[in-house]
Formats: C-alpha cells, sequence, structure tokens
C-alpha cells in the first residue's frame, strides 16, 4: 500500500484538496468553488469566511482520502500571499481576513509616503506599494478598527491560519512574511520601523518556519474534522508562487513564467542586492521557498487580456468548449505583425509599463482590421511585455536567462509558446505536470517528512517530461517588429499622465 502527500491549495476562486504519489504523480483531487465574501456592516468590504473555507477542506480531504488507497505521509497548505488576521492564543480571530480583492486600503497606498518613501520601503523589503500589501491593512485595521489587534495575541497569513486548524500550533512560514511589507528582504527579519507604523513590533508574530519545516502534527480534533491519522506532519510551505517555482523544475539559469489571469515572470538568485532599476520596473522580491535564495518577480495581466479579447471579439462563440483553439487557429491565419495592429497590454497599473503610467491600448486599426488580427496582436503584445521584463532582469540583476519555463494555464498555448520563443530567442520550456504549486509543495513535504534527506533527492524521485519550442525562422521578423514597440510606452506617456 503506497504512501502519498497531501497539498491543500487555497486558491482565489477554488480550494482543493490534492493527493500526490512518491513520483508526482497526481492521484486524487476534489475541488470546491473559493470567494471573499462582502463583511457586514461594511460597504465594498470583501473578507475570507475561514470557516467556510475549512469546511470545504474538510470535505475535500475526506473525498480524495476515500479515493486513494495507503498512508498520507505529510500534509501541508498553500495559498495566496497579503492576506491573514489577528488571532486570540486559541486561534479564535480577532477580526476577518481582509481579502487582497478589497479596496479598503487603497487610501494607505498614498497616506503611507507621509511616514516613508515608497524608495525607503523598497530598499528595506524589496517590495512595492501595492493596495493589497499586508502592512496597508494593519495600518487600516490600527485606524478603523484598533481593539482587533489590541485584542489579539497574534497575526498569521492564511496558511498559518489553516495549518493552525490542522495541528493547534501557531506559524508564519518565510515566504508568506516576505510578501507582508513588514520584513527586512536582507535580513529575514521583522523590520522595527515598518512594524512601528502600525503600533507593532515582532512579538505580535509567531515563530517563523522554513520551508520544509515541521510545524506540527495533526491532533485529535483535526483527525475527528478530516480523517487524516493524528501524528501525520504539518509541513511548511505557504506562497504559492515560491512552490510554483520550485515544482517548475527549472534550471538555475531559467527564468520561470507563472502564466495565467495574471502572469509572474520570475528568478532565484543566491544574492539579493538593492537595485534602483528593479524599483523603476516594478519588481518586487520575495524570499525562495529554499533558504539563502530570493524571487525577484515581476507580475504583469496576461490571460486577461486574452479573456478580454475572448468576450469582446469573440462573443458568439465565447462559450465553446472549444474557444481558445478556434481562436488560436484564427491567430495562425495572419503573419507576424497583425497586419500593423498593435496591442499595448497594459490592461492594469503594474508590469513593465507602469513607470509611463500607460494603459491598455490598441493601435493600427482600419475598416478591414478583424479579430484575427487583435487575437495575434495580443500575443504578440504580451510576448514583447515578458521581453520588456527579461531586459529589465538583466539589467536589474545581471541574470542572462538561457531558457524560459512556462508553467500554468497560459503554457498550454503551443502558438503563445512559439511566439514566446521568437520574440525573446530563448527556447521556451513546458513540462507534463500541470500543478507546479502542488508539486513544489509536495517535494517539500517528502523532505520534511524524511521521506527524502534532501530538495536534490526529492526532486530525483519525480517522472515528468518536458517539451521545448526554439526560436524559429520568424525571430528576425520580431527583432525589428520589437524595436518599434519598445518605443511605444514612452510615446504614449504625455498623454496617459494627462487624463
Amino acid at each position: 500500500m503506497e504512501s502519498y502527500f497531501l497539498v491543500l491549495d487555497c486558491g482565489a476562486t477554488s480550494l482543493r484538496a490534492v493527493a500526490v504519489g512518491s513520483k508526482g504523480q497526481i492521484l486524487s483531487i476534489a475541488s470546491f468553488p473559493n470567494v471573499p465574501r462582502p463583511q457586514p456592516g461594511c460597504e465594498n468590504c470583501l473578507v475570507w469566511d475561514i470557516d467556510e473555507i475549512w469546511g470545504k477542506f474538510q470535505q475535500a480531504i475526506r473525498k480524495v482520502t476515500s479515493e486513494v488507497q495507503g498512508k498520507v505521509e505529510a500534509v501541508t497548505i498553500t495559498t495566496f500571499g497579503a492576506d491573514g488576521a489577528p488571532v486570540k492564543k486559541d486561534g479564535t480571530l480577532t477580526y476577518p481576513v481582509i481579502s487582497w480583492q478589497c479596496t479598503r486600503t487603497t487610501g494607505w497606498t498614498n497616506k503611507i509616503g507621509r511616514y516613508i518613501r515608497p524608495r525607503d520601503i523598497f530598499r528595506v523589503t524589496g517590495y512595492q506599494i501595492i493596495p493589497f500589501n499586508t502592512l496597508l491593512k494593519l495600518l487600516w485595521l490600527r485606524e478603523n478598527a484598533s481593539e482587533a489587534l489590541d485584542q489579539a495575541d497574534a497575526f498569521m497569513m492564511m496558511p498559518g491560519l489553516l495549518s493552525f486548524r490542522l495541528c493547534g500550533e501557531m506559524s508564519f512560514d518565510y515566504p508568506s512574511a516576505s510578501t507582508t511589507m513588514t520584513v527586512d528582504i536582507q535580513s529575514r527579519k521583522w523590520s522595527e520601523r515598518l512594524l512601528s507604523l502600525a503600533g507593532l513590533d515582532e512579538s505580535f508574530f509567531p515563530r517563523m518556519v522554513k520551508s520544509g519545516e515541521v510545524i506540527g502534527w495533526v491532533n485529535a480534533l483535526s483527525e475527528q474534522d478530516t480523517g487524516i491519522l493524528r501524528g501525520t506532519p504539518v509541513i511548511a510551505t505557504g506562497h504559492d508562487t515560491q512552490f510554483a517555482i520550485i515544482g517548475s523544475m527549472a534550471h538555475p539559469d531559467e527564468m520561470v513564467l507563472s502564466s495565467g489571469t495574471w502572469e509572474i515572470a520570475a528568478i532565484r538568485i543566491s544574492e539579493y542586492r538593492d537595485s534602483e532599476r528593479a524599483f523603476e520596473t516594478g519588481m518586487l522580491t520575495e524570499f525562495d521557498a529554499e533558504e539563502g535564495n530570493w524571487n525577484p518577480q515581476m507580475l504583469m495581466i496576461a490571460g486577461g487580456v486574452i479573456e478580454w479579447v475572448r468576450r469582446n471579439f469573440f462573443s458568439e462563440i465565447k462559450d465553446r468548449t472549444d474557444i481558445y483553439q478556434l481562436m488560436i487557429e484564427s491567430a495562425l491565419l495572419v503573419d507576424p505583425g497583425a497586419g500593423e495592429v498593435v496591442l499595448v497590454p497594459s490592461f492594469m497599473p503594474s508590469g513593465p509599463n507602469k513607470p509611463f503610467s500607460t494603459q491598455g491600448t490598441i493601435l493600427g486599426l482600419g475598416l478591414t482590421t478583424d479579430r484575427s488580427q487583435l487575437i495575434r496582436a495580443a500575443l504578440e503584445g504580451l510576448s514583447y511585455q515578458l521581453k520588456q521584463a527579461v531586459k529589465a532582469f538583466q539589467e536589474a540583476f545581471a541574470f542572462e536567462p538561457q531558457g524560459v519555463r512556462v508553467v500554468g494555464g497560459g503554457s498550454k498555448n503551443h502558438l503563445w509558446n512559439q511566439i514566446r520563443a521568437d520574440v525573446l530567442n530563448l527556447p521556451i520550456i513546458t513540462t507534463s505536470c500541470q500543478e507546479a504549486t502542488v508539486l513544489g509543495a509536495t517535494l517539500f513535504s517528502m523532505v520534511g517528512s524524511g521521506f527524502t534527506r534532501n530538495l536534490a533527492e526529492a526532486k530525483q524521485q519525480i517522472e515528468i517530461t518536458t517539451e521545448i519550442w526554439e526560436p524559429g525562422n520568424k525571430r528576425e521578423i520580431y527583432d525589428e517588429l520589437y524595436e518599434r514597440y519598445e518605443q511605444i510606452p514612452g510615446l504614449l506617456s504625455d498623454y496617459y499622465r494627462k487624463m
């Protein structure tokens, strides 16, 4: 009877219990929808209902374990960053978990500059000011619900809140800590200066745990709730981005692109230094899942642009199950350059065009322009955006990628992969594993449970294949097209800054 690992993955739209075998194979998945809830008495406020989430996880766990024969070697939790809540010693929340989708902290993105310059925040934490930053939520709580902080004994992020339900031990994983904008990115310690803005200090936070560390063991109450045997180790993983990077199985000289509605382009470096160029281009840096490494990242809208094209230009067939294949076939009818149509994919204020204040823009429209050109232009514009990110990494950290490892839903689009390869003049690599975050968390669970001695040994257990898209004969055409594209954000900046 083979043993397996249980990964609880809490996403912004769904939560899943996933059983993973010792070779990385997915044995069973149970999924439930997940959405933030309106907070009673707070207009336009969104929170996560932690009891609802835990109740769904209980159902998902029981479904998966009923379908898979064998022993659960370890259980771990991955989820989004930035969100957490103040709690009492028994785990009771003194205030709901404010969702990263909530707009209540938007005002603090400007107000915080009265107390500390954005450049100084970046120098200390490696983080840009984003409305959903944990620090901004703490500042909002201090201003609007100070009693919630005063009555609490600690503050935990989502991975800590959920792992507490399993083992009754408080914890704060390093990858999640680096998303709070309160931790010194170089020393790996809490920033006294930043915490003091909210009237807090490091004593308000539970012990920090490394990826793969045992937080505790499944207790009797959790065994009753989930069916997982008491004494099963609960392993620290945490923020999903870092484990997608590990689970991509990328080589050290490859950039990792986690591609979905958003894209996160990330690299792994063993020595961190503050970078003016990184600040200017909107990068942020978080702790890598492995101690001693860092993950500079750039967040860019991606699949969301493709969805916008689908809804607005393929509306009569947008609900067909083969819609994406039809869109690809449509784009294949058009040569590189999309018939002089150019799409600047700055639909959200992030990514390499953020310094120019550029918004989403389509250039080159004519009376004969059709949707085939628009979907081609979208794929090309997103690939140009990626090349801008690659250049920014080169300038900020002297990182010269020898390839790009793509994971997530955006890795399934073969045409997009080929355009990426041609635009970047780099090989694009995808893997047979469609669950990079889950695989990354499993690898650390193998180490933490003693199933393997170290991460390298755990990776050797995994059986996956890769597919590579090499730059083709369109590369020189795209070199010229990119040179023209690269000038556009600067030319548009004056117009958008005056809006």
